[in-house]
């Protein structure tokens, strides 16, 4: 028998929309022009960064400050993963987590003012090779998104997912099903794996809600492509998840193909996710 649930605190508040935008943005430094365009163009009131590749000592602040994000919760590292939560509303921090138990700084949760929280997660890769015995990377990435199952099974406060989840899980959320089921982010392990999480929680996938399977969703392109849109061999990594009491109040969601074109692009599009508080 499942737990039963507090009630969602953002039922008690005068609704208001708040957009959030999700967004591996590989080196936020490298990247911080086409950033800016993103706010510029969205106005995002929360903007969740994955893979920022920066200590948190040197993280453009005053760059985001006079953007009007003056709320900045962060778990950085120097060259590689790191996550930022970017606010123009009032946030806390939670927890920093470390699934793997080996400082890579890859999972950050804040609370928002009407207590949801607020979860951005990278999820690993996994290497090459889609197998543990061999490949170490593989093995890692499954045992952290067991980890992630067991917190997500505990969790009984309304909560938003979001990040780079480096699992592309349906047949449609490929370029090709077949030439990609033994590769690392579509395998059946993988996939299976991920919907273990999913079930742990009764996890709404945002994405697939609003644009339904087997209709065509890629959140990312390789940079070995010379002409990524001609050959458009994509995949869903990227995700947002809200618990079963938020879905009824999500109102929008839109991911930006157009961003892979912008100037040296990330590999990763922009997620945009509307949801009443």
């Amino acid at each position: 028998m499942r737990r039963r649930r507090r009630p969602a605190t953002c039922r008690a508040m005068q609704a208001s929309t708040l957009k959030i935008a999700s967004w591996n943005i590989n080196s936020v430094r490298i990247r911080l022009p086409i950033v800016g365009r993103l706010i510029a163009e969205e106005a995002p009131d929360i903007i969740c960064l994955q893979e920022t590749k920066v200590r948190d000592s040197q993280f453009p602040h005053e760059d985001f400050e006079k953007l009007g994000y003056k709320y900045r919760i962060l778990h950085g590292q120097p060259m590689h993963h790191g996550v930022a939560i970017l606010s123009k509303v009032p946030i806390t921090e939670e927890r920093r987590y470390d699934w793997q138990d080996n400082g890579e700084a890859r999972h950050i949760g804040v609370r928002l003012p009407n207590g949801v929280l607020l979860e951005n997660v990278y999820i690993p890769a996994g290497g090459d090779v889609p197998d543990r015995e061999v490949n170490a990377k593989f093995g890692q990435k499954l045992d952290f998104y067991e980890r992630m199952t067991r917190w997500s099974e505990a969790l009984d406060i309304p909560t938003v997912m979001m990040g780079d989840f480096n699992i592309a899980p349906l047949e449609c959320d490929v370029w090709s099903h077949k030439q990609l089921l033994g590769v690392v982010s579509h395998t059946p392990v993988e996939c299976e794996t991920m919907q273990r999480l999913k079930d742990s929680n009764d996890w709404v996938d945002i994405g697939r809600r609003f644009v339904p399977a087997p209709d065509r969703l890629y959140t990312w392109w390789s940079y070995r492509a010379k002409d990524w849109a001609a050959s458009d061999r994509g995949r869903r990594l990227d995700h947002v998840w809200v618990s079963p009491e938020l879905e009824g109040r999500v109102t929008a969601h839109r991911v930006l193909e157009h961003a892979r074109s912008w100037d040296r692009p990330s590999d990763h599009i922009p997620l945009i996710t509307e949801i009443e508080v």
